[in-house]
């Protein structure tokens, strides 16, 4: 091979590597907290529907397909923000507002990675198939939202919670009423995490039209979380007892209080960098409240396996 030709192929390889990296930043692999955010409901539901054992081939279908729908739903919101996100100083960056990939380009990266997430449900009973398909809907609605609602995050808790009756279908074969507690507390959640999130955008967004529930409560903003914060705790505690979980899960809503308690503080002065900061501790808040279920069916577990163990 001549000079020439191992130049172009060093500058293919290098163009074919930006490339990927374009695709890795445009489905934020790099940034994994939303997969977090989708994740942790669904653990929730997963090990409560299978009383602390779920089977571990549904649990591995469904975070692959926590994965591939979180970085679905990323390519088709950069999709639709495709005219905005270079307005705003935290996304102007983006593989879609820089111009370094096309917009038929995310919706094709959006279709292939909802196929291949669809494939994984199909080795689940056909009425987890079915809720599938309105997972879809919801993933592909909800970044055009913020045009014609301030409630935007209505849609994406819907979407990021819709896991939930999957889960229990999936396991179960039907819905227990307790479970929709859950969806709606995860619906409640990504009002209280996202209306954090866009704190962070409140000014660029403003400008630019976009509308979030951080501009729908203004000065109440505060207020409004904490009053979401107080409503979900009082979710959990409902989940908790239509469940019959026991005293680790409610230990772990008692810490989960504390990392509530914690978020409001970051947002007291509504500072961008803070704001963020407890966008991103809801991630352990998450894990928390599964550490409080895994423990509790673990203890349990442990309990009826005890030597004087009732019936044995």
């Amino acid at each position: 091979m001549s000079v020439p030709d191992v130049k172009l192929a060093a500058a293919r390889g290098l163009r074919l590597r930006e490339r990927l990296r374009a695709y890795y930043e445009l489905v934020r692999l790099h940034r994994p907290i939303g997969i977090f955010l989708l994740m942790w409901p669904a653990l929730w539901a997963l090990w409560i529907a299978g009383d602390g054992q779920p089977p571990w081939a549904v649990v591995v279908i469904f975070v692959l397909g926590v994965v591939l729908m979180r970085s679905a739903g990323c390519a088709i919101n950069d999709y639709a923000d495709r005219d905005f996100d270079g307005h705003v100083r935290r996304t102007m960056a983006r593989p879609l507002a820089a111009g370094i990939i096309r917009p038929g380009e995310a919706l094709g990266v959006f279709v292939v990675l909802c196929l291949l997430a669809f494939a994984l449900v199909l080795m689940l009973n056909w009425q987890t198939v079915a809720l599938s398909f309105v997972a879809v809907g919801l993933a592909a609605i909800y970044p055009f939202m913020k045009r014609f609602t301030h409630l935007p995050q209505v849609f994406l808790g819907a979407a990021f919670g819709w896991a939930v009756p999957m889960a229990f279908m999936a396991i179960n074969g039907s819905i227990p009423g307790f479970a929709w507690l859950i969806f709606i507390a995860a619906v409640v959640w990504a009002l209280i995490y996202d209306t954090q999130y866009a704190m962070v955008d409140r000014e660029d967004d403003l400008k630019i039209g976009i509308k979030s529930t951080a501009i729908l409560f203004g000065q109440q903003d505060r207020l409004v979380v904490g009053l979401l914060q107080v409503l979900m705790l009082a979710l959990l505690v409902g989940v908790g007892l239509g469940a019959g979980l026991g005293f680790a899960y409610y230990a772990s809503l008692a810490v989960a209080a504390g990392l509530a308690l914690y978020q409001q503080w970051l947002i007291i002065g509504r500072e961008p960098e803070r704001c963020f900061h407890a966008f991103l501790n809801n991630n352990y808040y998450g894990m928390v409240v599964f550490a409080g279920v895994a423990i509790n069916y673990l203890t349990l577990k442990q309990q009826i396996h005890s030597p004087g163990w009732p019936g044995l």
